[in-house]
Order: structure tokens, then sequence, then C-alpha cells
């Protein structure tokens, strides 16, 4: 053998795995005697094995026959076993089985990776039915559906470009931001589904602040309202995503302009530690609550009407911004800053920082406008939470975002 037959043999050897894989977990299933199902181990292991063969003879073209005349023997198996099991999965897997073993040919580990994942559904038919029939509710699905037309349809075809007066609307961006607050949401709701609520509505705030903390809050919010029994662990997790923030805040820094992170790490430590502190004050509160009051519902994973209203006032602060920068210019660097503030902390850190690396502004003027983009996103985060959640809610996690806010500006006196 020549180093040139190496890429065939590999192949070969690949379909070959592949069959026994896949075969072995059919074998297991197929039952005994004159009942038992058509495909076992060898009858896999045989058809991954043509595919591979017809693609090494000749071209797709062979291969498309060869799957044909598996399916047309699939067919007529499940002809000869549809009374005793009316499901086609073993069929079709054969099926696969075959093209993938073709596959092998031309890129023999995406044909082992697919044979593995299809070894893996078949193997979790169980627990795959019991997670759909029993764990898994109908809002649920239809919650799960949503997202993913939101994700896989509306995301992909909106356009990428700025539109609208002062070109302030991205609507591929917007899209991003529907995605971004449903799977908050859903985030949440899994979370809290299989730690609990003392531990996972915290847990998720935390994650899902690293993305976006006032759509965190909001959604934190919203589900405090419909169940006032998770208003503890709601806000616990609400005050950490702005602890994200400020995690954010620096490794953004850290990137576009070091020497003005230097400026602003003792501020935003001291906001961050601030904001850690009082949302463990608010988890040990909850924790005799949770421990004698019973596990309430889950609620809804995706609240339509609540992603719409954020991402409506998520654009108008984004039109009003880019107004200002339009009228004032580098003399409104502050008032900019305030302004897209209320949109994004981050996106406003990178800009000064940018900013004052190309010497537009002084780094004095950079580490002002950093804090007073934080500050005016913590007044847009008590604005949501007080929208979102009502007054039980607001007055639950403003003293965490006041003294957030106290941290940062009496670190910013040592600066």
């Amino acid at each position: 053998m020549t180093l040139a037959d190496a890429p065939l043999l590999l192949g070969i050897c690949v379909a070959l795995g592949i069959g026994l894989l896949i075969g072995a977990e059919r074998e297991r299933r197929k039952g005994r005697g004159r009942g038992r199902g058509a495909a076992g181990i060898r009858t896999f292991a045989v058809v991954a094995l043509l595919g591979a063969v017809s693609m090494a003879l000749g071209d797709v073209l062979i291969l498309a026959v060869t799957a044909l005349v598996v399916g047309g023997g699939s067919l007529v198996a499940y002809q000869r076993n549809r009374n005793h099991d009316p499901g086609m999965t073993t069929e079709f897997a054969l099926l696969l089985t075959c093209l993938i073993g073709g596959l092998a040919m031309r890129d023999s580990a995406l044909s082992a990776g697919l044979g593995v994942l299809l070894a893996l559904l078949l193997a979790a038919r169980q627990s795959m039915h019991y997670f759909v029939r029993s764990v898994l509710s109908e809002q649920e699905l239809h919650d799960i559906i949503l997202f993913a037309a939101a994700a896989l349809i509306v995301l992909p075809l909106a356009p990428d470009r700025a539109m609208g007066p002062f070109a302030a609307i991205n609507p591929h961006a917007m899209a991003q931001l529907v995605v971004l607050v449903m799977a908050i949401s859903a985030g949440g709701y899994v979370a809290m589904r299989w730690l609990g609520p003392r531990y996972g509505l915290p847990l998720a705030g935390l994650a899902s602040g690293f993305v976006s903390s006032v759509a965190t809050i909001h959604s934190m919010g919203e589900r405090a309202t419909r169940q006032p029994a998770l208003m503890p662990a709601a806000a616990a997790g609400a005050v950490l995503s702005s602890v994200a923030t400020m995690v954010q805040t620096v490794v953004v820094l850290a990137l576009v302009q070091p020497a003005l992170l230097q400026m602003l790490l003792l501020p935003l430590a001291w906001a961050g530690f601030a904001a850690m502190a009082y949302a463990a004050l608010l988890f040990l509160q909850g924790l005799p609550q949770s421990n004698t009051a019973p596990e309430p519902s889950a609620g809804r994973a995706i609240d339509v009407k609540t992603v719409a209203s954020f991402t409506a006032l998520f654009a108008l602060v984004l039109l009003v911004s880019a107004a200002l920068d339009a009228w004032l210019g580098q003399a409104g660097v502050l008032l900019s800053a305030a302004i897209t503030g209320l949109a994004d902390a981050h996106s406003t850190a990178a800009a000064a920082a940018n900013m004052q690396g190309s010497f537009k502004i002084t780094e004095t003027q950079a580490s002002q406008a950093v804090l007073v983009g934080l500050s005016s996103n913590t007044a847009m985060k008590v604005v949501v939470a007080f929208k979102s959640g009502g007054r039980a809610y607001g007055t639950r996690i403003v003293p965490g975002l006041l003294a957030m806010v106290l941290g940062l500006w009496l670190g910013a006196r040592f600066i």
C-alpha cells in the first residue's frame, strides 16, 4: 500500500466503524424471533461499507443509486414489520448510514461526527420521548418554536445596515436584541426549572448580564410580577447582572485602551463589589422563604409582549442618542455618553476609549464619559425595574444599584 492509498483506507475504516457503532445500538432493539427487526449490527456495517465503496468506485451518482437500493430494501422491511413496530426510525437510520459511509470517503472527520451524533440520537430514544411527553409542556413547545423562528428566520433575513432617521436603527441589530431578550428569558426559565428558583435565577442573572444587564433586569422583573414568590431570587439575579456589566466593561477597556483601564480599575472594582455584596444580602434574605414556601410554577419561558415593549424602548433610546450626536458632535461628549449609556454601557466605554486612543478627547474626558455612561445605564435599569416589576421589585434592587453607582464615583475620587 502506498501513501496515496492512505485516505482511501481511512475512509473505509471510518465507514465501517460508523456502521458497527450505529448497528450495535440497533441490534439491542431489534428483538428476537420472527417479529424481530430487519436491520442489526451486520446490516448497518454492510450498508455503511456500501456507501463507502460506491464513492470509491465512482462518484455521487453511484452513491445515489446505492442509496435508492438501500431505501427500497428499507421500505420492504418496513412493510413486513409495520404491524409490530409502526415507527420508521431504523429504516431512515439505515439510509442515512449509507450516505454517511459515502461521506467518509471525502470528509472522514465530518462523517465520524455525524455517525456519532446519529448513534446518540438513537440511543437517547427513551429519554427524549420522556422529555417531550412528560417534561416539556405544550406552552414550552410553542415558546421553543417561537424562539427558533426568531433566531433562524427573522434574524438572518433582517437587513444589516443603518436605516431610518439619523441612520440610528439597524434592523439586524434589533433582531439580535429580540433573540437576546428571548434567550435571557428562556435561560432564566431553564435555570429555574433545573436548579430551582433559589439558585437558578441568581445564576441566570449573572450569566445573562454579560450579554445585557438591562434586558436581564427587565426579564427578572416580568417574572417576579407574574410569580411574586420568586421576588427575592429574581431581585438577586437582577443585581448580579450589574456585576457582569462591570466585569465586561473591564474587558472592553483592556482590549481597546489599557491605559484608560488603569485609571478606571478602582472605580469599577468598587462598583462591582458593592453590587455583589447587596445581591448576596438579597439571596440570604430569600432563603427562609424558599425553604418554607412551596416551589412555584415556572410560568412562561418567553413573553412576546415583554420582548416587543423592551425592543421598542431600546430603539427609541438609540434614535435620541443618534440625534444628539449629529447635532452636538464632540462638544456633547458627556451628554452623548449619558444618552448612549441608557441603551448600552459597553458601547459607550468602547467609543470613549476609541476617541481617547485617536486623541480626539483627553484621558480625563474619556474616563468621565465612561463613568457617565455607566451611571446613565444604571438610571435606565432603575426605570426598567419599576416598569417591569412594579414598586415591590424596584424598591428591592434600587439600593443595590445606588450602592454600585456610589462605589463607582467614590472610587473615581482616587483617580
